[in-house]
């Protein structure tokens, strides 16, 4: 048990993980405050932004190796993986937060707790699209 443990903390997935949990705090906490200045929808897709660089930075220098691509091409693959990530975050964080909780009556910071939901839906999807496309070796490499 203790080995499986030890195996999975130093997995590439566990540095996914923990990288990923430091971009969404920096994705939650900038929608706090973009919250102050525009509408809950557009702070969520605002505020995935920020986090999507800081991922970026964090995955490239941490998670994964070089995939033998330029910098640029990697950085592009990354948001085309986030394009449909950030879909997801804004759908589970708008639906539950506009429709869901005040269908339900969930009165308890319910745009905070639908946007940390949603911000932790993609974890799995994007990390399989990071590494077997955005980092994915190049071919011949």
């Amino acid at each position: 048990m203790i080995d499986r443990l030890r195996s999975f903390a130093e997995s590439r997935f566990a540095r996914f993980v923990l990288t990923g949990g430091i971009a969404a705090l920096v994705n939650i906490t900038s929608r706090y405050f973009l919250s102050e200045w525009m509408s809950f929808g557009r702070a969520v897709a605002t505020a995935y932004l920020f986090g999507m660089a800081c991922a970026w930075i964090l995955a490239r220098t941490l998670v994964f190796e070089s995939s033998g691509r330029h910098w640029s091409s990697e950085l592009l693959r990354f948001g085309l993986v986030n394009v449909v990530a950030a879909a997801q975050v804004w759908l589970i964080s708008v639906g539950l937060a506009e429709w869901l909780f005040p269908r339900t009556g969930y009165r308890f910071h319910p745009d905070d707790t639908a946007h940390i939901i949603g911000v932790l839906m993609p974890v799995y999807t994007s990390y399989l699209g990071h590494r077997y496309f955005s980092f994915a070796k190049r071919s011949g490499t």
